[in-house]
């Protein structure tokens, strides 16, 4: 009988892959264990069957590479079947035992990991958990390297995902005891954005969505505020608040969870309020046993 081969184009796309995360064809060969010569001829000839000798990647700055359009698209596709011929991941594979790959944002994971984990325990199933942002958790679930995922939107573009809105969040302004913002507010329930004006604030990252959201607030308003720091997540906001007792504009946590009982909060009025969705995503064709599950626990306690 006649031994069976690694598909040509699948050895193509591997030595793709390891230049691509090595950034030179040395690495690469080095990686492979091949000669510099064989990953390049590897590269031509991806090249020749997929995209008709158009370059996938390219020199970029220190004579790194860099991935072109369409080599920025099959390296997203490759990641599906390379992940799956890993050994831990076709140990699981095999595996018999009930299991769920589950992403989640960080904050979402502090709120809802552990009464997740206790559902998943009770039933016998086997959790692999790992924190992310939204264009890992959008990418891995498009590469079903999730199973699920939990974020909050905006979303970047997700074909191959299918998203469910879990909960609809308001924003509120939050202030630590001790800041100006509180002093003066007193006891209104309700402030707007030209409320903040001049206060320590705390904002978002300005890649983050929220952070152009607050941007765009405050130029809407004809305000300045005194940007007192940059947090990513809630992880990091509660004691930035506390640090620098400072103020912020983020969404209203509490139907998940109470916030920090020290922290003061303000519904946020807006004349066009933007809610932030709390979101699962799931790759395309169906959830897993397991994924199913775990949502029907979401939606149990986000009501």
């Amino acid at each position: 009988m006649a031994h069976r081969k690694l598909p040509r184009h699948l050895t193509w796309l591997e030595s793709f892959a390891a230049a691509v995360e090595t950034g030179t064809l040395e690495g690469a060969a080095q990686h492979l264990g091949v000669a510099r010569s064989v990953v390049s001829e590897h590269l031509r000839a991806l090249e020749a069957a997929v995209t008709g000798g158009e370059s996938l990647i390219e020199r970029g700055p220190g004579k790194r590479f860099k991935l072109t359009p369409r080599g920025e698209r099959l390296y997203a596709a490759a990641q599906a079947p390379l992940h799956a011929l890993d050994l831990k991941r076709l140990q699981d594979s095999a595996s018999l035992e009930p299991s769920l790959r589950l992403g989640l944002n960080p904050t979402l994971s502090s709120l809802l990991l552990e009464p997740l984990a206790q559902e998943l325990s009770r039933r016998g199933i086997k959790l692999e958990a790992s924190f992310g942002g939204a264009f890992d958790l959008v990418r891995q679930v498009q590469t079903r390297q999730l199973d699920l995922a939990l974020g909050f939107t905006p979303l970047p573009p997700h074909r191959g995902v299918e998203p469910e809105v879990l909960a609809r969040l308001p924003f509120v302004v939050l202030a630590a005891p001790g800041s100006a913002l509180a002093a003066r507010a007193g006891a209104r329930r309700r402030l707007r954005v030209k409320d903040l004006a001049g206060h320590p604030f705390v904002d978002w990252l300005r890649d983050d969505p929220y952070g152009g959201a607050n941007s765009a607030r405050f130029a809407g308003a004809g305000i300045a505020v005194a940007e007192a720091a940059r947090v990513e997540s809630f992880l990091q906001l509660y004691p930035a608040l506390r640090a620098y007792r400072a103020a912020a504009i983020a969404p209203d946590l509490r139907a998940l969870a109470p916030f920090p009982r020290d922290l003061l909060a303000w519904e946020l009025v807006e004349e066009d309020p933007q809610p932030v969705e709390v979101v699962a995503l799931a790759p395309s064709g169906g959830s897993s046993a397991e994924a199913a599950v775990c949502l029907r626990a979401l939606r149990r306690k986000l009501g």
